[in-house]
């Protein structure tokens, strides 16, 4: 089932501290920058592992498995690093000229997630349907590509990273993992540019989990849309790149505070598409 978003209250930001991260804390984040960047690679050379320097810098990467045909399914990989002792899951994101009308259309709709994917999670709990339809369609191969990638190394931790569109098939695929894995397994996302994914509910029931870093760059637009007066929100927790290129750490779901996304991007007018491409 679907329903309109646009006739739904503004929800209110959660407010939390900021603070600058140090070089540490920033390199720490670089491993999974360069996952979610070859996601875009198609799957035989994520496969092979063959994608040039991108590829050689985690040269301690084992796949597993990959998919998607880059069109009606978003590429995605699967396999596990064995410096970082955690399996990888990567979702392709979408080309930067198609994001934007996806996201500001005015009948963007909500959608109920597939019980048979999704069992147990309360009915409130919604995404936006064209998210939670693109995350189905490879739903089932990555699933079973974790549970090999998990047999094979017996590491105990999954990461989930995207970028853009690619970002919030992450969010939803770590919501459906988490469900079907063992309870001892710790699911990380790791995302870059991601939109807005879900509703309150949505958000709140990722929030019971932690472990959910989404990464912003300066004047990107696309992490402010859909807009919150259509009833989406955003999860805990924000690292904001800014101008002087510090990162940022916001906590809270959607920190208003000046040196956050949305304060640097009060409205759509204000922000820039360069920065969503990392320029």
């Amino acid at each position: 089932m679907v329903k309109s978003a646009s006739i739904l209250p503004t929800l209110a930001a959660h407010q939390g501290p900021t603070s600058t991260l140090f070089s540490s804390q920033i390199a720490a984040y670089k491993p999974y920058t360069y996952f979610a960047a070859l996601a875009s690679c198609e799957p035989s050379q994520t496969l092979a592992w063959n994608c040039g320097v991108k590829c050689d810098s985690r040269h301690n990467f084992v796949p597993v498995a990959s998919g998607g045909n880059g069109d009606s399914v978003q590429y995605w990989y699967v396999g596990y690093d064995t410096s970082l002792s955690r399996v990888i899951v990567a979702y392709q994101g979408t080309d930067h000229t198609k994001i934007e009308s996806l996201l500001t259309n005015a009948n963007i709709l909500f959608g109920d997630l597939d019980p048979v994917l999704f069992p147990s999670l309360r009915s409130d709990i919604q995404t936006h349907s064209g998210f939670r339809d693109a995350h189905a369609r490879s739903a089932k191969d990555v699933l079973a590509a974790v549970r090999e990638a998990i047999r094979d190394s017996g590491f105990k931790t999954v990461a989930v990273v995207g970028n853009s569109l690619g970002g919030a098939l992450a969010l939803i695929s770590s919501v459906h993992l988490r469900l079907w894995l063992s309870k001892s397994m710790v699911i990380n996302t790791v995302t870059y540019g991601m939109p807005r994914v879900g509703n309150q509910e949505f958000v709140d029931y990722v929030n019971r989990y932690r472990g959910n870093t989404r990464i912003t760059n300066k004047d990107d637009i696309v992490p402010t849309l859909p807009g919150r007066s259509l009833g989406y929100a955003h999860a805990d927790l924000e690292v904001h790149i800014v101008d002087n290129n510090n990162w940022v750490q916001c906590d809270g779901q959607d920190n208003t505070k000046a040196e956050c996304t949305i304060g640097y991007v009060e409205n759509i007018f204000n922000g820039n598409f360069n920065d969503h491409r990392g320029k």
